[in-house]
C-alpha cells in the first residue's frame, strides 16, 4: 500500500498496536506505543525507525493498554512531548483501571504522564501534514482517529480494520451506547474521502468500502445478538491474556474465568454457564479458530 514518504507504519503483532511514524526533516512524531511487555522491542523499532531523528511527540488515538502500554518507556528514552486524547485525561489523572479496561480484563500497563489532550475537530500538524482530530466512540467512548485530507489517509485506531473493529462492551459498566456510538463513527468514516486507512492492527489497506461493508455486516450481526456480541468479548479477553502468558494452565481456567471481573461479569449477564462450562467452551472455540492448541495440561497460545 503506498503512502507519502513521511508516512511509516511499524506494523506489530495482535498484542500490540500499530505504531505510526509522521516524519519530518529533523524529527517525528509517533501515533500509539503498543503493549507494556512489548516495550523494549518498541523502542528497538522506535530507534531503528528515527534514524539519528529525535522524536518530538507522541499522541494517542486512545488509552487502551495495547495503544498506551509502552508510553512510559517512550517518554523515559525519548523524553518526548506527549499528549492524549481530552476525553482521556481524567482516566489517566486517576489511572482508573476500570474504565481504561486493564485490571478488570488482566491487562497491565505503566502509569505516565501527558503534557496535553487534543479533542474532536482540532488540527494537528504531524509528519509535514495536516491532521484533523476526528471522535470514534465505540470500542472506547473517548478514542479518536486522525485524518489527512490532503494525503487523503485516515488513522483509524480501532474503529475501523480491514475486517472489523476492537471490540465493543455490551452493556457493562453503567454503558450501553457503545453499539450506537460505533455506527455513527462507521457512519462518519464513510463520510471521508479516502485513499488509504492505517488501522491500529493489521496492515494499511485501500479498498475501505469493503472494510467498511464487512464491519457494517458485524455491527448488525451484534445489533441483532448482543449474546453473540458477549460470546466475542469473551473470546478477545482470554485470547489477549493467553497472548501475552503464551500459555495457562487447563486446570485453573475455571477459576480464572470467575476472578476477572469482566468475564465474570459477561458470563453472569449474558451466558450464564458454569465457570466450567464456560472455560470449556472458550477453549473449545479458541481450539477451532486456530488461536490455541491443548499441550500437557497447558492451553498454549498460537501465533500472534
Amino acid at each position: 500500500m503506498k503512502l507519502p514518504a513521511s508516512i511509516q507504519v511499524l506494523e506489530r503483532g495482535w498484542l500490540s498496536a500499530n505504531n505510526v511514524v509522521l516524519h519530518e526533516r529533523s524529527k517525528a512524531t509517533v501515533v500509539d506505543s503498543s503493549y507494556l511487555t512489548h516495550a523494549p522491542q518498541t523502542l528497538a523499532l522506535l530507534e531503528h525507525a528515527l534514524a539519528g531523528k529525535k522524536l518530538a511527540w507522541l499522541v494517542n488515538t486512545h488509552c487502551h493498554s495495547d495503544h498506551m502500554g509502552g508510553n512510559a518507556a517512550i517518554q523515559r528514552k525519548f523524553g518526548c512531548r506527549t499528549s492524549i486524547p481530552e476525553g482521556e485525561a481524567p482516566l489517566i489523572d486517576n489511572w482508573d483501571e476500570q474504565a481504561m479496561i486493564l485490571a478488570i480484563a488482566d491487562q497491565r500497563a505503566e502509569r505516565f504522564r501527558y503534557d496535553d489532550t487534543f479533542g474532536d475537530g482540532d488540527a494537528l500538524q504531524m509528519g509535514g501534514l495536516a491532521w484533523q482530530v476526528i471522535a470514534a466512540p465505540g470500542h472506547d467512548p473517548h478514542a479518536v482517529m486522525f485524518h489527512s485530507p490532503e494525503a487523503r489517509v485516515l488513522v483509524s485506531g480501532d474503529a475501523l480494520w480491514e475486517n472489523g473493529f476492537g471490540v465493543v462492551f455490551p452493556q457493562l459498566f453503567g454503558r450501553d451506547t457503545a453499539l450506537a456510538e460505533t455506527r455513527a463513527t462507521l457512519d462518519a468514516i464513510a463520510s471521508l474521502d479516502l485513499q488509504t486507512v492505517i488501522p491500529g492492527h493489521g496492515r494499511p489497506f485501500g479498498d475501505v468500502a469493503a472494510a467498511l461493508a464487512r464491519a457494517f455486516q458485524r455491527l448488525e450481526s451484534y445489533e441483532q445478538d448482543i449474546a453473540r456480541l458477549a460470546r466475542h468479548c469473551a473470546k478477545v479477553i482470554l485470547s489477549f491474556a493467553l497472548l501475552e502468558k503464551r500459555s495457562m494452565p487447563l486446570a485453573d481456567l475455571p477459576a480464572y474465568v470467575e476472578r476477572v471481573p469482566i468475564l465474570a461479569e459477561l458470563n453472569a449477564r449474558y451466558l450464564r454457564m458454569t465457570p466450567t462450562a464456560m472455560a470449556e467452551w472458550l477453549v473449545s472455540d479458541l481450539e477451532r479458530a486456530g488461536a490455541a492448541a491443548r499441550k500437557n495440561g497447558l492451553l498454549l497460545a498460537k501465533g500472534g
